[in-house]
């Protein structure tokens, strides 16, 4: 692939990120410290579609908030998986996305499981902000370690 040069806008700051035309459809989208990924159709190899960065961009977001409440009772090393389900509406919306945090609480006894469901989705509740975001557009419909929140 032909190297594309993102322009220098005048107005980048944190949480600033640029997309730059690498053919027809298809982007590099970069942010600030120079990290890339590629965006464009869903027939394009190798590419991320928008929808699919939008889901990405949610199960990141609440894998990351509940990382630290899970790893104070589960520990460190714990495996996480956070898969975001659903596509675009034929008025090309998402109306909803289904997110699966899956990780094995089996180590816990049933109150102790609870209460870490409980926090996991405070937790996601006040520190997502792209859930936050979407909230009042997209229903968000939630599982952690396959109970329903």
């Amino acid at each position: 692939m032909t190297e594309h040069a993102h322009r220098v806008s005048e107005h980048i700051g944190p949480g600033s990120v640029s997309v730059t035309r690498t053919g027809s459809r298809t982007y590099e989208g970069m942010n600030e410290r120079g990290s890339t990924v590629l965006i464009g159709p869903a027939e394009a190899e190798g590419h991320f579609t928008p929808g699919e960065l939008l889901k990405l961009a949610l199960a990141g977001c609440a894998g990351m908030s509940a990382d630290k409440v899970a790893a104070r009772r589960l520990g460190d090393d714990f495996e996480l998986t956070v898969w975001a389900h659903g596509t675009s509406k034929p008025d090309n919306r998402y109306d909803r996305v289904e997110e699966e945090l899956l990780v094995d609480l089996s180590v816990l006894d049933d109150a102790e499981r609870a209460k870490l469901i409980e926090i996991m989705v405070k937790a996601i509740d006040r520190g997502c902000t792209v859930a936050r975001s979407v909230h009042d557009s997209i229903e968000l419909a939630t599982t952690i370690d396959g109970t329903p929140v």
